[in-house]
């Protein structure tokens, strides 16, 4: 399972997502998290499921791969839309306490909520990772932040260590992981169930995982820190770049069409003059 989780990975390719400027797939990724909880009915999920498709073919990244990055989160995104199915409360009675086993009524607004809810959870999934990291390299998502914080610089502010310590953290995600495996198949090799027994027992079992995790963690943090001081890394001050980041005309074309793909999607009343009809009431 947990080589399943892709997170902070980047794949490399030469897709168009690939080819634009970092500061755009940044604000591009913003804008579509900012829209995603914006999104009010199902016709508005539904063009975001449009629009992330259309960037995953554009991508190139594998179907495959865009599923192993969902598949560790199936058990919260299922948790979190029966907790909006449940709790939800609503006019439209679909099952009443008296007929549930669980005594929990079941209504129309419950079921929708919780739909809405996964389908948020999803996107954001996608859409990040799509857009940013998997076709972004940790050295271009750093230039990207440290480019559009920049202005904050002339306040004092340190944009290039905050910038390096997001890329840095997006970076070691796989490798954590990958240790984490290590440390789990060597308790199991030694008799360590993590499978059996109550929640307790089980939380008790990640202790021998979770010490040597915190140690490894902190050994490769000094053993990083300290070379990059054997390279005289002393910051972002007076630094020079080997790739200095330009716009191109793709790259304010791809934003300019997201823009306009979600103002179009999301204009109040546009919806309904190009449908011919008045009312959204049974999709809100």
């Amino acid at each position: 399972m947990l080589k399943d989780v892709t997170l902070g990975q980047f794949f490399p390719g030469n897709s168009i997502l690939h080819r634009l400027d970092p500061r755009i797939k940044i604000l591009t990724a913003v804008l579509l998290i900012v829209v995603v909880f914006l999104a009010k009915n199902l016709l508005g999920y539904g063009l975001l499921i449009l629009l992330t498709l259309l960037l995953v073919a554009v991508s190139g990244i594998p179907v495959k791969t865009i599923f192993k990055s969902i598949k560790p989160l199936i058990f919260i995104i299922l948790l979190t839309a029966a907790m909006n199915l449940f709790f939800t409360g609503g006019e439209n009675v679909l099952v009443d306490e008296r007929w549930s086993f669980i005594h929990l009524k079941i209504t129309a607004e419950g079921i929708l909520s919780g739909v809405k809810m996964a389908l948020r959870i999803l996107l954001l999934i996608v859409d990040s990772g799509v857009v940013l990291t998997y076709t972004t390299s940790p050295i271009d998502l750093t230039d990207g932040i440290e480019r559009l914080l920049s202005p904050f610089a002339k306040i004092g502010l340190p944009v290039h260590t905050f910038a390096m310590m997001m890329s840095l953290a997006l970076r070691f995600v796989p490798t954590l992981i990958e240790e984490t495996d290590k440390i789990m198949s060597a308790q199991k090799s030694r008799g360590a169930d993590f499978s059996s027994g109550n929640l307790i027992s089980r939380v008790k079992a990640l202790i021998p995982i979770l010490i040597p995790l915190l140690i490894s963690s902190f050994r490769r943090a000094d053993e990083l820190a300290l070379a990059m001081e054997c390279r005289c890394y002393h910051g972002g001050k007076g630094r020079t770049k080997m790739k200095e980041l330009h716009l191109k005309a793709t790259d304010i074309l791809f934003l300019l069409f997201i823009a306009l793909f979600i103002g179009v999607a999301f204009l109040p009343g546009l919806h309904c003059s190009l449908l011919g009809i008045t009312s959204f009431d049974f999709l809100i």
